[in-house]
């Protein structure tokens, strides 16, 4: 079970992620405009006693007037957090803002994480149950058994809004949808199944509970701990949790238990189950081995044993991975819309069984990225949707919510769930999905990049965390000084970068040659290259790139975008029939916007203007989005009329020409592009709704606007990204961080700005 992935990196890395900037991973931000005292009158005294009054009058209408609604807390005494043991409710807090960070990333729910200073069950659940007016559900995160069991049982008693202990019911929904389709795959009837669950915690038990509740017969699900098989009458090591799983047999231990199983389900320890045991089990046995960070027993040894098992880990880089994130964001979600009372098992079953119908649909487009472009299939390697498919939001919370108005548990039903689909796709921002889905690619077929500026720090934090994630191998260029400044950074083993230094490597006589074929006709000298290659480290750099020593390059931090542009160019050309230019990404919560040419062309034509606006359109598909072209201006269809309005209704009307597949408009200013109550204003305008591709009239304004988004704005900015090259290259800003280097090379290596 997981709820990240098996990346590398060290503490430091770890620590300074936690700590730059506003120290910790949340914060809270006012959803109303409080600019004026008016606002602030609205926001508390006065204006607050009006829904003070109606929530009085009536509980129910808190969910109308407060964020209780879209609010969960995330609840820990730190008792066993993560695999860390028993660390104190404090040292819990980054997990639990993490935890928060999840509901708000993958299912915009908003929550708040809270940690409670007692292992004493009583305390601690008084005064979690003090807090339901606060939120609308409960999450409940690292408390060690069997105190969980006595904690979520005694608050689903007393709590009126869903309570669930994540780290037991979210592994067991995913392991569910995993068991659901391995039997599928394999002609079994979930019915007739023999199960063997190692480990009695809390994860386990929930497993062999919802499963049971799901058809597998009780007598058929043998449960063993640290002192093999729980039996009936069994005195040592029992309590009632288990008691309530032991089973007749006379099998002792794990060894005995395994013989003719068809099901394993492992939430134990490292190297528990033995590849002698697998060889005992039924035929297609189905292994689900979620210790972790080490599973019982690895993919590639249990296949040893038997080429027909279907295997499952908590871990990324094996296939099948049983993943918390596909579950508790989503199960909330639609527990919340529909205003449910508890989180029973009818809504976990709903979850389990939509995970596994969406595993046995073709996998979309931007899914594949992760895999290469080849996209996975439903198959003994596919059993378990991809942990960041967007189509998570959109049917999980839909079957949550169905099951819950089935069940009788829901005070807000959804008359129009089709409606409610929709508007759930429309709460996530799908760019966050692409690239989060780039990294996994970049993961799954690490390429070699060029970090041309490594005597810069913030060009080694980069490059250090391109290599601890595994997103590929940075290629440093830099003097024989680097590796102590690694090393300064925490870095171990700083000999293991792969260093490159203009002044004494064994390439640059084939560089000088190459270099000097291309220019010796626009001015330069032989020695004028020579002096190039061995002083300047974007040529160097380029250089690289171009004889296939690398397969990306990402600099800029050390000059500006212009005179980096000007190097690049004198190694490697423009891509053929194509004119570069740069895209500014501004990435919301539910919302992106892509902004062209903010780099390159200071006056473009309208040729140029409609050949960006067809290639940002095009890298707005590559991210998930339906492309609404906008060409900006002062005026709006020729209000106030003026010179330069030329190139871009000339852009409108060669796009006409060209019959291209994505809606577009202009001349119009920002507010009309963007603000859906002004383009009321013209019912004759072609947007369906408010623009997210952004075609500037001209360099100034572009770069101008971008800058004073990024530096103003509550976005975040990705960019500028450098399109249209003949080779991946990305030219950072100079007041880059060392993420959006990380994040520039990810996409140069990926190719997705090309």
């Amino acid at each position: 079970m997981s709820e990240g992935s098996n990346v590398q990196f060290s503490e430091r890395e770890a620590l300074l992620f936690h700590s730059h900037g506003r120290p910790g991973k949340i914060e809270i931000v006012a959803s109303k405009p409080m600019a004026t005292q008016r606002d602030l009158s609205l926001a508390y005294s006065p204006g607050v006693a009006v829904p003070v009054r109606a929530i009085a009058e009536d509980p129910a209408t808190a969910y109308d007037y407060t964020a209780k609604g879209n609010l969960v807390a995330v609840i820990s005494n730190g008792t066993a957090i993560l695999g860390l043991g028993n660390l104190g409710a404090l040292a819990s807090k980054p997990v639990m803002e993490g935890k928060a960070v999840l509901f708000k990333r993958f299912a915009d729910v908003d929550s708040i994480d809270i940690e409670v200073a007692t292992e004493d069950v009583e305390k601690f659940v008084d005064a979690v149950a003090l807090l339901e007016p606060s939120f609308g559900g409960i999450n409940l995160e690292d408390i060690a058994a069997p105190g969980c069991f006595i904690i979520e049982q005694a608050l689903r008693e007393r709590m009126n809004i869903p309570v669930m202990h994540d780290d037991q019911h979210g592994t067991a929904i995913i392991a569910a949808a995993g068991l659901i389709n391995a039997c599928h795959l394999t002609g079994r009837d979930i019915r007739d199944i023999n199960v063997v669950v190692n480990g009695a915690g809390a994860a386990a038990i929930a497993c062999a509970a919802l499963i049971k509740s799901m058809g597998v017969p009780s007598d058929r699900v043998i449960m063993c701990d640290r002192s093999g098989v729980i039996y009936q009458g069994r005195e040592t090591g029992m309590d009632q949790w288990k008691s309530a799983h032991a089973v007749k047999t006379d099998k002792r231990t794990l060894a005995e238990a395994m013989v003719g199983a068809d099901v394993f389900l492992g939430l134990s320890a490292a190297g528990a189950l033995k590849p002698e045991m697998v060889k005992t089990m039924a035929d297609k046995p189905i292994i689900f081995a979620m210790a972790n960070p080490d599973p019982e027993i690895t993919p590639p040894e249990a296949k040893k044993a038997r080429p027909d098992a279907i295997v499952a880990t908590g871990r990324s880089d094996y296939p099948n991975q049983v993943n918390n994130v596909l579950g508790f964001p989503f199960i909330f979600r639609g527990a919340l819309d529909v205003r449910a009372t508890t989180i029973n098992e009818e809504m976990k079953i709903a979850a389990a069984q939509a995970l596994a119908e969406l595993a046995r649909e073709q996998v979309p487009e931007e899914v594949a990225l992760a895999y290469g472009g080849a996209a996975p299939h439903f198959g003994n390697d596919y059993i378990i949707p991809a942990p960041f498919d967007p189509r998570l939001m959109e049917i999980v919370p839909v079957a949550v919510a169905r099951a819950a108005m089935d069940s009788g548990v829901a005070r807000k039903p959804i008359l129009d769930l089709a409606a409610y689909r929709e508007e759930l796709k429309a709460r996530l921002n799908p760019t966050t999905s692409v690239l989060t889905l780039a990294y996994e690619g970049a993961k799954a077929h690490p390429k070699r990049v060029v970090f041309a500026e490594a005597e810069e720090e913030v060009v080694l934090r980069a490059a250090i965390q391109f290599r601890d994630g595994g997103y590929g191998i940075p290629v440093l260029v830099g003097r024989d000084d680097v590796p102590e400044r690694l090393r300064a950074l925490g870095v171990d083993k700083p000999e293991e970068f792969e260093l490159h230094n203009s002044r004494v490597s064994p390439l640059v006589p084939k560089m000088v040659d190459y270099l000097y074929q291309r220019l010796q006709r626009r001015g330069y000298l032989r020695r004028d290259v020579e002096l190039m290659v061995n002083q300047d480290r974007n040529i160097f750099g380029s250089l690289l790139v171009a004889l296939g020593e690398a397969d990306a390059m990402i600099t800029g931090v050390t000059r500006t975008y212009s005179q980096t542009m000007r190097q690049v160019r004198r190694v490697i050309d423009p891509a053929a029939g194509r004119k570069p230019f740069g895209i500014h990404v501004l990435v919301g919560q539910s919302h992106t916007v892509f902004m062209a040419d903010t780099t390159i062309t200071e006056r473009p034509t309208a040729e140029e203007l409609a050949d960006i606006a067809e290639r940002t359109a095009a890298v707005a598909r590559s991210m998930g989005h339906e492309p609404r072209v906008a060409f900006l201006s002062y005026s709006t269809f020729g209000n106030p009329s003026g010179n330069w309005l030329e190139p871009i209704r000339g852009a409108v009307s060669l796009l006409d020409e060209r019959g291209v597949s994505f809606e577009y408009e202009g001349e119009m200013a920002p507010d009309v592009a963007l603000n859906p109550k002004v383009q009321k204003n013209y019912p004759f305008i072609r947007l369906s709704g408010p623009a997210n591709v952004l075609i500037m009239p001209g360099l100034q304004s572009a770069n101008v606007s971008a800058k004073l988004l990024r530096e103003l704005g509550g976005d975040s900015v990705i960019g500028p990204m450098l399109v249209g090259m003949e080779k991946p290259v990305q030219i950072a800003t100079m007041g880059a961080s060392a993420s959006e280097l990380v994040t520039l090379a990810v996409l140069a290596a990926g190719g997705i700005a090309r």
